[in-house]
């Protein structure tokens, strides 16, 4: 007799408008966590990798990365959410609000805020807003993101549509809680890789970041376990064999990460990740695929009662086996151009 212990995951047709997910695994972050992580992307931000350079200006101590945070509250949603998925779609109204240091506890909770189902009528597109706790119950990370789930019955009825209506950016009166008024003096830019402050870059300006990296077919699958995400279609080569392209898929939060590593040359001063307006991964990634990044400032703004750092409002492009030196997006049809894996909007902070 088959026993009905183990989790199937949820199927579209689980999902109700309403409906309040607690998600398992509370996750203590530790020194280790960000040893692995740095092992896998080596990030660079001086804040995020010095206890020195961050006490310089006022943190008690290095904070913890944002995408660390980000993925390790993602990764809790998995099981309940996305372990039939067929892709993650994107991101919007995303923002890191508490920082986060080694050995804090984070938990996380998602609202189902809008249902659709696609027209071949074996999938749909569930929407969730997802909010990411400390152990003392501040609310540090909230984001809506939206995924492509499985039917588990093709005949199952349609639920009543609900697309939410979501911002087109966050606003930036709301940016820059989860940093400390910064001793300007501390900021050590020789030792932070760059001269750059907020007020060098300009609002059109494309940056190309120059270096790449290579993904393995290892590393995208020890950093998706970091984050204790389980997504079949990451890990099961048996089941993916069969499916679509005939392969394990490289979770998207690795290209974000990688884009992110990437973005340094050109964005060494740029922190913290204040927000993400929003985001899609455009297209797949695969092991043995190259990864290169560019960025464009669409925006900067002065905030409110901050004279010590400022916002740039950038988009982050990550593209694969191509060079993105002639920053690569959209074709003259609209239509995104072959390779590219990743298109973020973001408010990051730098210095002023």
């Amino acid at each position: 007799m088959r026993s009905g212990k183990t989790n199937p995951g949820n199927f579209f047709e689980d999902f109700a408008v309403g409906q309040v997910l607690q998600h398992a695994t509370p996750r203590t972050l530790t020194s280790g966590d960000i040893a692995v992580y740095n092992s896998l992307y080596c990030p660079r931000f001086a804040v995020q990798s010095s206890d020195e350079f961050a006490r310089a200006l006022g943190y008690p101590r290095s904070p913890v990365d944002d995408l660390i945070v980000f993925h390790t509250v993602f990764g809790k949603t998995v099981a309940d959410i996305s372990l039939n998925a067929i892709a993650n779609l994107g991101y919007a109204e995303c923002r890191f609000l508490v920082p986060v240091y080694p050995g804090d506890t984070l938990s996380a909770t998602s609202e189902v805020i809008g249902l659709r189902e696609n027209s071949n009528r074996t999938s749909g597109v569930v929407y969730v807003r997802t909010r990411g706790r400390n152990q003392n119950d501040a609310i540090v990370l909230e984001y809506v993101r939206w995924v492509m789930v499985r039917k588990r019955e093709m005949a199952a009825p349609a639920p009543t549509p609900v697309v939410p209506q979501l911002a087109e950016r966050v606003d930036p009166a709301a940016l820059g809680n989860a940093v400390p008024r910064l001793v300007a003096a501390g900021y050590d830019f020789a030792l932070a890789g760059a001269p750059h402050r907020w007020s060098d870059y300009r609002v059109g300006e494309k940056i190309d970041h120059a270096d790449a990296m290579t993904l393995e077919e290892a590393e995208h699958q020890t950093a998706t376990r970091l984050y204790q995400n389980t997504a079949k279609v990451h890990f099961n080569l048996h089941e993916q064999a069969q499916g679509q392209f005939k392969r394990r898929l490289v979770y998207g939060g690795v290209v974000i990460s990688l884009a992110r590593t990437l973005s340094f040359n050109g964005l060494a001063n740029a922190f913290h990740i204040a927000a993400i307006n929003g985001g899609r991964h455009v297209g797949p990634c695969f092991a043995g695929d190259t990864v290169y990044a560019w960025s464009e400032v669409l925006d900067k703004v002065e905030l409110p009662g901050r004279s010590d750092i400022g916002a740039l409002r950038t988009r982050l492009v990550a593209v694969k086996n191509r060079s993105p030196a002639s920053f690569p997006l959209r074709n003259a049809k609209g239509e995104h151009e072959e390779g590219v894996l990743l298109d973020l909007d973001l408010w990051l902070l730098l210095p002023r």
